[in-house]
């Protein structure tokens, strides 16, 4: 699998593009000559540069012993940024497309089993992590939730793998899926994974800490705007300083950091602008970093040296940065 560190990138051809759900597409993207592409684990996730040059992350949730094909699932989202629809409404099929990854933030842990919750298009990373378990022949229950039963995506898939191991919960037929039951039966050594909207990842990390401090609890967000993010619940606006670039700026309470230092420097790199990926980890020169992402470990922030500048704002007056 690719290392954080310098990711892999190439322009790779949508071969494939099907309907999964209701709103859910699914492209699948190989060499233009066939040939196999990286390796990666279950959890990780790649970036696609789309013709209007919008960049977005998707987690691969094909089958990782396929070495040729690498898939993603896409859910439209009609008021967001415009990645989701540009990928529906684009004839993309035959196109090629600059693909960066496999980086993985995500990754599968040893654990003596495992509980997967799903939200929605959360399930993504989730269903390779479902495959994996079953061929290691380790316990495992999923529980995917959305809102009808035409938004469940890859039910049928997770079905075949185990329909006594994959609890599906259409809203409208069941209300919402009682998370603190299902923490509550998982026995003790079994890892909580976790990845959908943040109420319900909120609720999973709070259900955890009061069932079972020892117990491990992971989670990945995926972006409900789109990749957008709007910065809500802040204390205000700040300084930033670009240190290597001797610029400076005012971040207001409604901008995000990432936003205003793209006006100054408009190739820093980025990609979900939600906080999990870490293509925006900036390293601080000086300052308080207020971090608000999930990729830095809350028992690192502390003493953590970089900051997210998508979502994480600052806790002093002035922030510096080394850009």
């Amino acid at each position: 699998m690719s290392s954080d560190a310098s990711p892999h990138t190439e322009r790779l051809l949508v071969r494939q593009i099907r309907w999964v759900a209701r709103d859910v597409v699914e492209l699948r993207l190989t060499r233009p000559d066939g040939d196999e592409l990286p390796l990666w684990e279950p959890g990780a996730h790649v970036e696609l540069t789309l013709p209007s040059g919008l960049r977005r992350a998707y987690s691969l949730c094909g089958n990782p012993t396929d070495a040729c094909t690498w898939t993603v699932a896409v859910h439209r989202v009609p008021d967001g940024r415009g990645g989701s629809r540009e990928i529906h409404d684009t004839a993309l099929v035959g196109r090629e497309l600059e693909v960066r990854g496999p980086v993985n933030r995500f990754p599968l842990l040893p654990a003596e089993g495992y509980l997967l919750l799903a939200g929605g298009i959360g399930v993504t990373p989730l269903l390779p992590m479902a495959r994996e378990l079953t061929a290691r022949g380790l316990p495992w229950r999923l529980v995917l939730g959305a809102r009808d039963r035409s938004r469940l995506a890859y039910a049928e898939e997770l079905l075949e793998l185990g329909e006594d191991r994959v609890l599906l919960v259409p809203q409208d037929e069941a209300g919402l899926p009682d998370l603190a039951a299902e923490i509550t039966a998982a026995p003790p050594g079994h890892a909580v994974y976790a990845c959908g909207p943040a109420p319900m990842l909120d609720a999973v990390m709070s259900l955890c800490r009061a069932a079972n401090p020892a117990r491990t609890a992971y989670t990945e967000r995926f972006a409900s705007g789109d990749g957008g993010r709007q910065v809500v619940g802040t204390e205000g606006e700040f300084e930033v300083v670009l240190c290597r670039s001797g610029l400076r700026a005012t971040v207001p309470a409604d901008r995000s950091v990432l936003d205003v230092v793209r006006e100054l420097l408009p190739a820093v790199p980025y990609s979900c602008e939600e906080g999990y990926c870490g293509s925006c980890e900036t390293p601080v020169a000086a300052g308080v970093p207020d971090h608000r992402d999930t990729v830095i470990d809350s028992s690192e922030r502390a003493t953590a040296t970089t900051m997210m500048i998508c979502v994480s704002r600052s806790a002093s007056a002035v922030l510096e940065l080394e850009l």
